[in-house]
C-alpha cells in the first residue's frame, strides 16, 4: 500500500497544524484540526485496517506519553519521530515502534553532523532508522530545513546526498515544508526531483488535498514512493474519505 497514515501530536493531543507555524519563541500554532480522540484511537483504527508504515510525530515536548500509547496499541505498525536521540530511541522501539525517525538530531548548526548520524545508526541499526528530510526550496535547489523548519541548512537534497544517507537508514520521510499543512496541492517539482533520485523507500508528506492530487503524485513518482495525508483526510476534519483512499489503493 502506498498510503501511509500519520498521527501528529502537539501538547499531548492529536492535531493537524501548519508545521511552519511552530516556533521556539511562541506556543501559538496554526491548527487545522484538534481531535477529540486520543492517539491510541487512531493507532487501533490503522491496526484494524492493516495499514502499516505510518508515523507518529511528536511536535515539541509533552507528547511522549501519547506517542507511547499509540505504539503500544499498534506494535510494529508505526514509526515515531520528534526529539529522538540515541539515549531514548530504545525506549520507543521497545514500546512497539517499527522505526525511529530523526531529523534535528543529525542536522544542527546549519549542516549535517556525521558523528551524530553514525551514533544514531549504531544505536538502533540501519534497518530501524528513518531519516526525515524536511525540504525547502532556494535558488533552484532543495535544502533540508531544521529547527522546527525555521532555518535552512546547507545540506542539499540531491542524488549524491540521498545515496550517502541511504547507507545509514532504511527509509526516508520527506516533508515539503513550503506546502505542508496548507492543502494547496503537492509540491510537484520536489516530488519529481525525489522520484528521479530516490535510492530507498520514501514517504512524502505535504499538500495533498484531493483524490486527484493522489493520482498526480502516483503519476509523477510512477508508484515508486509512498504518501501520507494529514488535514485533508476525513479522520482529521478534511474532505478525503479514508475509505476512498483505500479503494484507490486497490485499483
Amino acid at each position: 500500500m502506498l498510503f501511509r497514515p500519520c498521527i501528529d501530536l502537539h501538547n499531548g493531543q492529536v492535531k493537524q497544524i501548519v508545521g511552519s507555524s511552530i516556533t521556539a519563541e511562541s506556543d501559538h500554532v496554526v491548527e487545522n484540526f484538534v481531535s477529540a480522540h486520543d492517539s491510541a484511537y487512531y493507532a487501533n483504527l490503522f491496526k484494524e485496517k492493516q495499514i502499516t508504515g505510518g508515523h507518529v510525530i511528536m511536535l515539541g515536548p509533552g507528547n511522549e506519553l501519547a506517542a507511547m500509547e499509540a505504539l503500544k496499541a499498534y506494535p510494529g505498525g508505526l514509526q515515531v519521530g520528534g526529539g529522538i536521540r540515541p539515549e531514548n530511541a530504545a525506549d520507543f522501539l521497545e514500546a512497539g515502534a517499527s522505526h525511529v525517525i530523526v531529523t534535528s538530531y543529525i542536522f544542527h548548526d546549519g549542516k549535517l553532523d556525521e558523528d551524530r548520524l553514525r551514533k544514531i545508526n549504531e544505536a538502533v541499526g540501519k534497518e530501524r532508522l528513518v531519516i526525515d528530510l524536511s525540504c525547502t526550496y532556494h535558488d533552484g535547489k532543495w535544502f533540508v530545513a531544521t529547527d522546527r523548519w525555521t532555518k535552512r541548512s546547507s545540506f542539499e537534497v540531491n542524488a549524491e546526498n540521498l545515496e550517502m544517507l541511504a547507507a545509514f537508514c532504511d527509509e526516508f520521510l520527506i516533508h515539503a515544508v513550503d506546502v505542508e499543512g496548507k492543502r494547496n496541492g503537492i509540491q510537484e517539482e520536489l516530488v519529481s526531483h525525489l522520484a528521479a533520485h530516490m535510492p530507498i523507500p520514501a514517504t512524502y508528506a505535504g499538500g495533498i488535498r484531493s483524490l486527484d492530487d493522489i493520482d498526480l503524485f502516483r503519476q509523477l513518482t510512477d508508484d515508486r514512493m509512498c504518501y501520507t495525508i494529514g488535514s485533508a483526510l476525513d479522520l482529521f476534519g478534511g474532505d478525503i474519505p479514508l475509505e476512498a483512499v483505500e479503494n484507490k489503493e486497490k485499483s
